[in-house]
């Protein structure tokens, strides 16, 4: 991935599919979900895979709502790795059983992400390490693909001691363990107190042996600075919806908003150079580290767009990682 990521940048590195927008959860901090939507069908799913394949794409994360809702995702996994891409999965985790991650290993899944945000169930969250133990003892024993927990900080978590215990518990079970930090209720990032700093640090050493190590940006963002960086949203990354449209990214929904299957290489070039209004204090993790292939080289010469249509400014980085 990374040798052909660095050969060209003509072409999409990682894309996020989202097959299904419900979730059984309802974290406050989350507006990407709905307790309604039905699954995008199977066949509708198949040719999204086969359009990102087309153009180029090397990885595909499937998110959502809650990704394991959805009654044929192994089949979306399968077809995935058929045309030749990593397949990784964001879930909640709620919903894992042995029989489930077994027919994971089956349909060829390579990593999932596991956002746990709280020792204990609280009015923000119920994505506890309390609920969740028992889902990663079973990651640790069934799961032959790799798993990352991913932990949060921020000033809507009243309790940052929780984030050093769930990475810790990540470690005793053989997992790698990162950290996101949250953006504030106007959405905007601002810099860790001293103790979440500590602990924000603490974290970060512990994946050093992971692609964690790939995440300074977030140095910058914890302690309140911008990041100097070039986004290459809507081109090296894309966020495709339910509705199959390519998005910047799950925070920056409306724009583009062009149909999937009408996506050129010409749309991944023009988005390629233009530079994003947002990116500075950006905390997706996914989108930063696809940029790191290119942050050396191609300048962003044409303006920010502001698209009219902005939707939504999602809190947290933790669902993007």
């Amino acid at each position: 991935m990374i040798a052909g990521g660095l050969l060209s940048s003509r072409h999409p590195v990682l894309a996020h599919i989202i097959p299904i927008r419900r979730c059984n959860l309802s974290c406050s901090y989350c507006n990407e979900y709905d307790d309604f939507s039905k699954p995008v069908p199977l066949e509708v799913m198949l040719r999204r895979v086969d359009r990102l394949a087309e153009l180029g794409t090397r990885i595909i994360t499937i998110s959502g709502g809650e990704p394991l809702l959805h009654p044929q995702l192994e089949a979306i996994i399968r077809q995935i790795r058929r045309r030749g891409m990593i397949a990784g999965l964001i879930t909640n985790g709620y919903l894992l059983t042995a029989r489930r991650i077994e027919a994971l290993n089956e349909a060829g899944l390579e990593h999932m992400q596991i956002s746990i945000d709280n020792v204990l169930p609280d009015d923000v969250s119920k994505k506890s390490l309390k609920v969740l133990d028992q889902k990663l003892q079973l990651l640790a024993r069934y799961a032959i693909f790799q798993v990352n927990i991913n932990s949060v900080l921020g000033s809507m978590m009243p309790n940052p001691e929780d984030a050093l215990a769930v990475a810790r518990r990540a470690l005793e079970l053989g997992f790698t363990s990162t950290v996101g930090i949250l953006h504030d209720a106007n959405g905007q990032v601002q810099a860790l107190g001293q103790r979440q700093g500590e602990i924000f640090e603490q974290i970060m050493s512990f994946g050093k042996r992971s692609y964690s190590r790939f995440n300074a940006f977030e140095h910058d963002l914890a302690h309140g600075r911008p990041h100097a960086w070039r986004c290459r949203a809507g081109s090296r990354y894309l966020y495709i919806c339910e509705d199959g449209l390519v998005h910047y990214c799950s925070q920056q929904r409306g724009y583009p908003g062009i149909p999937l299957e009408k996506y050129t290489r010409e749309h991944i070039r023009h988005e390629y150079f233009t530079r994003k209004d947002c990116a500075p204090h950006c905390t997706l993790q996914c989108v930063q580290q696809i940029a790191l292939l290119d942050n050396w080289r191609d300048p962003q010469d044409r303006p920010a767009f502001k698209p009219a249509g902005h939707l939504v400014r999602l809190q947290t980085s933790g669902r993007e990682s």
